[in-house]
């Protein structure tokens, strides 16, 4: 498995999923992070890491196809084969989509289809989680397809909405299971 990254921001699943690569938890090898945001912590990790970097956003290609058509060029180039969203905020366009379909993996700060959709990202997902009193949330990994995480589910871990939890609690408890989800997704792949 030949792994490729888009992220936004820090890229923490970039790294966790490169770290377990590297020290032979996951039979892959991580070539390439692109991103949407030039001063991406993210980019610059990536670059240190050994990857294979770019910038690839609106400002550089303005017209949403030839930025489709970028990012597969970037990723085909590198020779990726499975493509994992690491906090990439931006809708995948359909040449990506479809040379890549069913090797596109997100994840997700709820419980599917729980919380999902257009708008619901981040400390937004947790504030919607908290305000409608569910007793569980978690994270899931799925499949991207062209409806916003609409994909099929590939695993789900569930974490318990304790009493007197804030944004902050919850999050830090769904994140703490992100990383060996999306191991376990990954494998299930391969």
């Amino acid at each position: 498995m030949i792994l490729g990254f888009l992220a936004s921001h820090g890229g923490s699943a970039a790294r966790f999923l490169t770290a377990a690569c590297r020290d032979g938890r996951l039979n892959a090898v991580p070539v390439a992070l692109a991103s949407n945001n030039s001063g991406s912590p993210a980019l610059a990790w990536a670059r240190e890491a050994g990857l294979r970097t770019a910038h690839l956003s609106r400002a550089k290609y303005p017209d949403p196809d030839a930025l489709d058509a970028a990012i597969l060029a970037f990723l085909q180039d590198a020779g990726v084969d499975t493509l994992v969203l690491s906090g990439y905020m931006k809708a995948l366009g359909p040449r990506v989509l479809s040379a890549y379909a069913g090797r596109v993996l997100n994840i997700h700060p709820s419980l599917l289809p729980r919380h999902g959709g257009r708008g619901m990202y981040g400390d937004r997902v947790h504030e919607a989680v908290l305000a409608s009193g569910d007793t569980e949330s978690g994270a899931t990994v799925h499949l991207v397809t062209a409806g916003i995480d609409e994909g099929p589910v590939l695993a789900q871990v569930r974490v318990p909405v304790l009493p007197g939890d804030t944004v902050a609690t919850l999050k830090a408890r769904v994140q703490a299971t992100e990383g060996e989800l999306l191991l376990q997704a990954l494998r299930g792949l391969a």
